[in-house]
């Protein structure tokens, strides 16, 4: 016996539903079963794109670094007074006379490797401008080596601090050999650091007579120079002139750089650390000056300034000044002492509240002083 199915059977005969029951049964099991199987709509997918490139955006703002830098407002100090116990300027040696009033030198902060969101920040505050990197170091300079040069030319601005305010005292000067050249014809004699007394027949007295000494010569010419190296008897050697690098200059070439430096028996010591850049030097020699000196050179009044200093008393602008402005006021200045240079931009920045005063060398800012003291008509930008 063959078994056999009714092919023709009716959907639901064998439930005893009615037609149609059945499709309404599985579409209502449709409805009720979780989509675990269905993808992100369109909405959901932006709201996660968007999502994830705020973080990637976050993540860039936060972490990488812009080339730029932020100038700012820097740390003041007085110079007439100390730093951490110790006296800004110290003279070993001498007798000194006791000063009143401030005479502070003021700087600029410049912050490096800064984010994104970092520079937003510091020039929505108001307190810095962002610049350039490029304008401060050069192309493949490390931080470690822009440190160095500004230290070296703090350095430097002390030294020609303390020969300008000698000079103007009256204290003798000496002339060192500061750079020797290379395979010159000093270069087997001298040394730096050894001081020059006479060049081809003429005494050195200042290093703008080791330039007159060889003014008329020519290369090939030998000629005298006596030196004394350290504490060593001074002894006279015979050098022959080399051409001149310079193409402009016809007269015969030695390959040192002097430089003036004071010769007296006492020290003059400037103990600052963390500050860069020549622009303290006018600071520094008005406070040798008034160390130095008896009367009170300020009169009490709170004094600051800037300016990079020659050995001869010449004061140079500086760059920041409208920062330094900032930096003098908040630190308490009446009278801030301008580069004559720097003149145009500082009245500018129209500080409130401080004195502008202008300065071309350390005499004039020493009148200034003076004129201020007695009530008088001071130089102003």
């Amino acid at each position: 016996m063959s078994e056999s199915r009714d092919e023709s059977t009716a959907p639901g005969a064998a439930t005893g539903t009615k037609p149609g029951d059945g499709d309404q049964a599985r579409d209502a099991h449709r409805a009720t079963r979780p989509r675990d199987r269905a993808g992100l709509t369109r909405r959901g997918w932006t709201v996660v794109a968007s999502g994830a490139l705020i973080v990637v955006f976050g993540l860039i703002g936060a972490f990488v670094q812009v080339p730029y830098v932020a100038i700012g407002p820097g740390p003041t100090y007085d110079t007439l007074g100390q730093v951490k116990g110790a006296p800004v300027v110290e003279i070993d040696g001498q007798q000194t006379y006791p000063t009143a009033g401030e005479l502070r030198m003021t700087t600029v902060s410049l912050n490096d490797e800064i984010s994104l969101f970092g520079a937003l920040g510091l020039w929505v505050s108001g307190r810095y401008a962002l610049a350039p990197r490029e304008e401060y170091f050069r192309p493949g300079e490390s931080n470690e080596q822009v440190q160095q040069e500004n230290v070296q030319q703090f350095q430097d601005s002390q030294s020609n601090a303390e020969v300008a305010a000698l000079r103007h005292l009256g204290y003798p000067i000496k002339v060192l050999a500061q750079n020797i050249v290379e395979n010159t014809p000093v270069s087997r004699v001298l040394a730096p650091g050894d001081r020059l007394l006479s060049v081809n027949g003429r005494t050195i007295t200042t290093e703008d007579d080791v330039t007159a000494a060889v003014a008329d010569t020519a290369p090939g010419q030998t000629v005298p120079i006596t030196f004394q190296h350290g504490t060593e008897p001074p002894r006279t050697e015979q050098i022959t002139l080399a051409a001149n690098p310079d193409p402009s200059k016809k007269q015969g070439f030695m390959g040192l750089q002097p430089i003036d430096r004071a010769d007296v028996p006492f020290q003059v010591k400037i103990s600052l650390q963390d500050v860069g850049g020549p622009s303290a030097g006018l600071m520094f020699a008005l406070a040798i000056v008034d160390r130095l000196t008896p009367g009170d050179m300020v009169a009490g009044e709170h004094v600051a300034g800037t300016g990079e200093i020659s050995e001869k008393g010449a004061v140079r602008p500086i760059g920041g000044i409208t920062f330094k402005l900032v930096a003098a006021r908040e630190a308490g200045a009446t009278v801030f002492l301008t580069p004559e240079a720097n003149c145009a931009e500082a009245a500018a920045a129209d500080p409130d509240g401080l004195k502008l005063v202008k300065v071309t060398s350390l005499d004039s800012a020493l009148a200034a002083l003076d004129a201020l003291k007695a009530g008088q008509p001071t130089p102003s930008c």
